[in-house]
């Protein structure tokens, strides 16, 4: 009777224990204090051509007589999940090329050929073949890729979201990219251009994958902000009068950015703004700007030496998004251990939100025999930012607590009888 009598008890524990347990762990994140921080007052580590996996052995001997220093391109990256769950990375790269008029023209890439390779997967010639954006490097040339195409990456950070939510903003850079006219005298396909009609389509692509609750957007940052000051504002007003969202109101979410040049060719910002859109009404992408256009909310400077460093605390005070990068490929790891490490350490004092790097974990540069990594402090998924620190923030307040779900305690503590 003893015996029932505990056992009764365990039992009632236990569903009470489970009970409050199904409350507490509901959602895997549970985000700590952090309403009052907004998402220009942390920094974050990204990773430059995150999409990017190295040439495969077979092709290696035509890929270095197909490009100039071949060695720039030898590196890998892990499948967008794997970067998110393992590698404190919070901001990733991609490269889109046209493909809507006439799909298909990357489904046969010329160093496969030369290579030899085995025929393609059923799966990745139909992904090549389907309208819309492709993500490689150098069409014909440098082609493999965690996610051949825009939607695919798209559908990857989507269910990666919904397994974590709560995580903290994905900030997504985004580069337009036209193909290289030496491919096309090898006898690579011409590409198609972007302009002013197929750049849309990269918001629509994304909107039929995240939809826009998952959206940062510039509208959203925009017409809050007029929604609190009774008057028009450009963009630019809104995040240097205003403010951007906080970290609170921005997880779960995803904010895509521009990484084009603004005198690039072709004019790729122009074709996106339109006449009609200099605040980028409607659009999703925030555009690279430069103080005192409309649009400037985000503006990419790489550099962060020499009076580039103090340019950019500047911009941050001020309150720009910015991204910088702590290193470039090969070349950064081929220096001196203690000058690597060096702009790294520029990188994150500068204040830029996004520190973009190609080695974002311990070992993937030993290949080239240094033991550079580039990440923050402690391998924080985010910190404080060291320029703008808010008033009580603590970066442990900024980051995604994960516990123990409840069916997993449970079973623990019932083990224990």
């Amino acid at each position: 009777m003893r015996q029932s009598t505990q056992c009764a008890g365990d039992l009632l524990r236990y569903l009470v224990f489970s009970s409050v347990l199904s409350l507490v762990f509901a959602n895997p994140f549970t985000p700590r204090g952090d309403a009052s921080v907004r998402l220009n007052e942390m920094q974050v580590m990204g990773t430059h051509n995150s999409y990017h996996k190295e040439v495969s052995i077979l092709g290696r001997p035509f890929f270095e007589l197909l490009m100039p220093s071949p060695q720039d391109y030898f590196y890998s990256h892990a499948s967008f999940p794997n970067q998110l769950d393992y590698q404190a990375v919070r901001s990733l790269e991609i490269d889109l090329y046209a493909d809507y008029e006439d799909p298909g023209l990357f489904a046969d890439p010329l160093i496969r050929r030369l290579g030899q390779y085995p025929p393609p997967t059923k799966e990745w010639s139909a992904q090549m073949k389907e309208r819309g954006a492709k993500v490689f490097h150098i069409p014909d040339a440098d082609v493999e890729s965690v996610c051949p195409t825009f939607k695919d990456c798209l559908t990857q950070l989507r269910d990666w979201s919904n397994s974590n939510p709560g995580h903290l903003p994905i900030l997504i850079d985004l580069e337009f990219k036209t193909v290289d006219e030496r491919i096309v005298v090898l006898g690579g396909p011409k590409g198609e251009q972007w302009n002013a009609t197929n750049i849309g389509y990269v918001d629509e692509e994304i909107r039929s994958i995240l939809t826009d609750s998952r959206l940062i957007t510039p509208d959203d940052v925009r017409l809050a902000a007029q929604e609190h000051a009774k008057k028009q504002l450009t963009l630019e007003e809104a995040v240097l009068q205003y403010g951007w969202p906080t970290l609170d109101e921005s997880r779960g979410k995803f904010f895509f950015y521009m990484d084009n040049d603004l005198d690039g060719t072709p004019p790729l910002r122009d074709f996106y703004r339109g006449k009609d859109r200099k605040n980028l009404e409607g659009r999703v992408i925030f555009t690279n700007s430069q103080p005192g256009e409309a649009d400037a909310a985000f503006i990419k400077m790489n550099d962060p030496t020499g009076d580039k460093l103090e340019e950019i605390q500047k911009l941050v005070r001020k309150g720009y998004l910015i991204r910088t990068r702590s290193d470039e490929p090969i070349r950064s790891v081929l220096l001196p251990l203690d000058r690597s490490r060096k702009r790294l350490e520029q990188a994150l004092s500068s204040g830029a939100q996004i520190v973009s790097t190609d080695w974002p974990v311990m070992g993937m540069a030993s290949r080239y025999g240094t033991d550079y990594v580039a990440e923050l402090p402690g391998r924080s998924l985010a910190r404080c930012n060291p320029v703008i620190k808010p008033e009580g923030c603590k970066d442990d307040d900024l980051l995604e607590t994960t516990g123990l779900g409840a069916s997993r305690v449970a079973s623990r503590l019932l083990m224990q009888h």
